[in-house]
């Protein structure tokens, strides 16, 4: 999945839980770390395995069950600690997503092979991957997954907007702070 399908599944998939949890709609901070959530995983493999070479894989480890529970249980440990159990939530909710969807090709087409990432270092990844953002560009357009990515962005997207936007404001205002000194 690309980063914005990543982010629309893991934002349906928390308004899902909040609604089935009777909390209304996705708010605030927890909305960032539902964000961060999703898209962590790639950020640490993606260059690890493509631009540094240290990781065999794309998605080995932080894509993997082995690590990615024990560090959405440390997230969820330190945000409870200080009375942010729904932004600990949001993250592990996002970063599942993420894992997820990425489960998503080989889950549809009974591909079990294309699962043993989420079991890395116990299961070898694959021979070869298409390396570079560059290079998966170019193969845009031959995946059906792309569409169906495109949809879920969409379908988030009203739905955010819906929402009233949820995160937008905390995030401008941390940016704010960071960039335009005070005084």
């Amino acid at each position: 999945m690309w980063p914005w399908a990543h982010a629309a599944l893991g934002y349906l998939c928390y308004t899902l839980y909040l609604r089935g949890r009777g909390r209304g709609q996705p708010s605030g901070w927890p909305v960032v770390a539902l964000g961060v959530g999703t898209q962590l995983p790639d950020l640490v493999d993606k260059p690890l395995a493509w631009y540094l070479h240290v990781l065999p894989y794309g998605r080995t480890l932080a894509h993997s069950l082995l690590v990615a529970a024990p560090l959405v249980a440390l997230v969820w440990w330190l945000a409870a600690r200080r009375n942010q159990r729904a932004t600990g939530t949001a993250f592990a909710v996002g970063y599942l997503a993420h894992l997820l969807g990425d489960a998503l090709y080989g889950l549809v087409t009974f591909q079990w092979a294309d699962l043993g990432f989420l079991l890395w270092p116990l299961v070898d990844p694959p021979e070869s991957e298409v390396e570079g953002v560059i290079a998966h560009l170019s193969d845009i357009l031959e995946s059906p997954f792309v569409l169906f990515g495109f949809a879920l962005t969409a379908a988030m997207l009203l739905l955010w907007n819906h929402h009233g936007r949820p995160g937008l404001a905390e995030l401008g205002t941390a940016v704010r702070r960071r960039v335009v000194p005070s005084g």
